[in-house]
């Protein structure tokens, strides 16, 4: 499941996941976001994982195309989470995701939401 986060920044998307991921997660809630943040200029995202309880094949296969299809609308990607191996795979496969891409423990949501809407500078 994916909860949108409230009171965001302008221009910032942001969601809690909780559960398995599963593919509808993706094509109700997150891929309209995404959309209609491209469709304004650029995608600038928080995503808060306190836990991560897998997803389904569906769910990945959409998470895969989103990033293609909108390679050039990424701009920054957050991802809040103590879950040790994301942070690791941030460290590690960050270089390959469209935008730029950072991990911040769960404490670190405020600066998270605040990387995710600040400038290039």
């Amino acid at each position: 499941m994916l909860n949108p986060l409230a009171d965001l920044p302008p221009g910032v998307i942001g969601f809690e996941s909780s559960g398995k991921l599963e593919k509808a997660a993706y094509e109700d809630v997150l891929l309209p976001a995404i959309q209609k943040a491209a469709a304004d200029g650029e995608v600038r995202i928080v995503i808060v994982m306190p836990k991560f309880e897998g997803l389904t094949p569906g769910a990945l296969w959409q998470d895969l195309k989103m990033g293609v299809e909108h390679w050039r609308m990424w701009k920054r990607i957050a991802l809040v989470t103590d879950v040790e191996w994301m942070r690791h795979g941030v460290d590690w496969f960050g270089w390959m995701t469209p935008g730029d891409v950072k991990h911040f423990p769960l404490v670190d949501r405020d600066a998270a939401i605040a990387w995710a809407a600040g400038s290039d500078a």
